[in-house]
């Protein structure tokens, strides 16, 4: 059976960011700019604080700039609303903030907030999140085609046939956009015979669970699901398959295959458990310390370039001026959750 896409509501238009391959530098920094100079109080915004990612995230930002020499302030919360974010951005500059580590919710929204920091002179990096225009010395982030790629692999190569679901993020963000086209061209492509079905969930629980209810009720015969958001899907998903009595442990012929994305300490306890089949580690600890490492050179006056880094990432230029430092995000299943270098096992 080809391969079709199934949407409960009406899905947003996806148009992901192309990464291009660079050409590299040894340190991929420039000399500072002239009158450049480090120093000065840097504010930190979160997306939203419902999700144990972020919690981690959160916790991560206040030790990662006592490593790195940078005085934060107390992080602020967006919760989840796009608005508040920009208001949070003007509230940082209006107190005399000398750099920002913003973590855009959209990724249209955000260039509003990045135009009220050029205006001031004070250097932004985003974490998470691109945005789509604006200035930005740094994206610190993960591949999230990768993401969806690694879910997809992860779950074709134990469905070949049949119904599987996605639970997409909010599509105004390109991690949602990137990971939801990721997911659907590489099942076309690899996985044929899968029947691809979509849940746009914009990384709220309870509208994971019930477009997931109503999915199950109308295709009882869902092989796998696949949750861009372990943090805010795993619990509604468990939930949901429960009701449904279509719960069962890996290995059960019955086991509905499940695949998440964030590597939180709850999605490595029920890899442990026999309930989830595998997991995308994003780097939460890896966005707070590099976020804020790359925001203190920005602050000195630095500039940067496409390239290989000193911590196993590339800087590539994924649109005209926007630079991202993409992190390793490993795929974790039983023959790796105990590794000790996860971050989800070091909380």
């Amino acid at each position: 059976m080809r391969n079709r896409v199934i949407t409960v509501a009406a899905t947003a238009a996806v148009c992901g960011l192309v990464l291009t391959a660079c050409g590299s530098t040894k340190d991929n920094a420039s000399a500072p700019a002239a009158g450049g100079g480090a120093g000065g109080k840097v504010g930190a915004t979160l997306p939203l604080l419902t999700s144990p990612f972020w919690q981690a995230y959160n916790n991560y930002v206040p030790k990662m700039a006592q490593q790195e020499g940078v005085d934060v302030l107390p992080t602020v919360n967006a919760d989840s609303d796009p608005a508040k974010l920009i208001t949070d951005i003007g509230t940082f500059l209006n107190q005399g903030v000398k750099g920002l580590v913003v973590t855009p919710l959209d990724s249209a929204a955000i260039v509003a907030g990045l135009k009220q920091a050029e205006n001031k002179g004070v250097p932004v990096v985003a974490v998470d999140v691109a945005p789509e225009s604006g200035k930005v010395a740094m994206v610190v982030r993960a591949d999230n085609k990768a993401y969806g790629t690694k879910a997809c692999d992860a779950i074709g190569a134990k469905v070949k046939s049949g119904k599987v679901v996605q639970i997409m993020g909010d599509l105004a963000s390109v991690n949602g956009r990137d990971r939801s086209e990721a997911f659907r061209d590489c099942m076309k492509s690899k996985y044929p015979g899968v029947q691809v079905l979509e849940i746009p969930a914009e990384w709220k629980a309870d509208k994971a669970s019930s477009g997931l209810d109503s999915m199950l009720t109308a295709n009882p015969d869902i092989k796998g699901v696949y949750m861009q958001a372990g943090g805010v899907y795993l619990a509604p998903t468990e939930q949901a398959l429960k009701r449904k009595n279509l719960f069962f442990p890996v290995g059960d012929p019955k086991h509905i295959v499940l695949v998440s994305n964030d590597g939180i300490p709850q999605e490595l306890a029920a890899i442990r458990a026999g309930e989830l089949d595998a997991t995308v580690s994003q780097p939460a600890d890896a966005y707070a310390k590099y976020g804020l490492y790359w925001l203190k050179k920005a602050m000195a006056g630095e500039t940067f370039k496409p390239g290989p880094t000193d911590h196993d990432s590339t800087i590539v230029e994924i649109s005209p001026g926007i630079l991202e430092d993409q992190l390793p995000a490993p795929v974790i299943t039983k023959d790796n959750v105990e590794d000790k270098a996860l971050w989800g096992n070091n909380l």
